[in-house]
């Protein structure tokens, strides 16, 4: 039996990167699965734009409306203008703010935002507040030069 010495030995230092690899291909399946239980009613709706605004916080009454007039409350269908007032008025003590916001699609006729807004007054909310997404600086800028030369 031979025995060797120790210069002839070496060390093993590599780390074997096959198990991580494993693992983050496991995650990574997973992730591609679960992700699209994630999406909600909201893109199916084009947000219009504004010039400037406050950033406003998603409260629990939000409503969407896409561009055929279809009306979600907080990502349930609602079929018309009474249903959704009293869905308003049975979230309503849940809520820290009687605010209602609503999201509209750029396509939504004007009559559809006043049925949301004739039921938050139906249902006693003291705040409505119709978001937009707004311009970026360059599109700012661009309306201002058609401003200017109009005048």
């Amino acid at each position: 039996m031979a025995f060797s010495s120790d210069k002839e030995r070496k060390t093993f230092n590599d780390i074997n990167i096959t198990p991580l690899t494993d693992i983050f291909l496991v995650l990574l399946i997973i992730m591609m699965v679960v992700a699209p239980s994630f999406q909600s009613v909201d893109t199916a709706i084009e947000i219009p734009e504004i010039n400037s605004g406050v950033s406003v916080e998603e409260t629990n009454a939000t409503v969407s409306i896409t561009k055929d007039g279809d009306m979600y409350l907080n990502d349930a269908p609602v079929s018309d203008e009474e249903k959704l007032a009293e869905e308003l008025k049975k979230i309503k003590d849940t809520l820290a703010k009687k605010e209602v916001l609503v999201k509209a699609d750029t396509a939504t006729k004007s009559s559809e935002i006043m049925k949301v807004m004739r039921a938050a007054q139906d249902a006693e909310y003291e705040k409505l507040t119709v978001a937009g997404e707004p311009l970026t600086k360059k599109e700012q800028e661009r309306l201002q030069e058609q401003i200017g030369d109009i005048q």
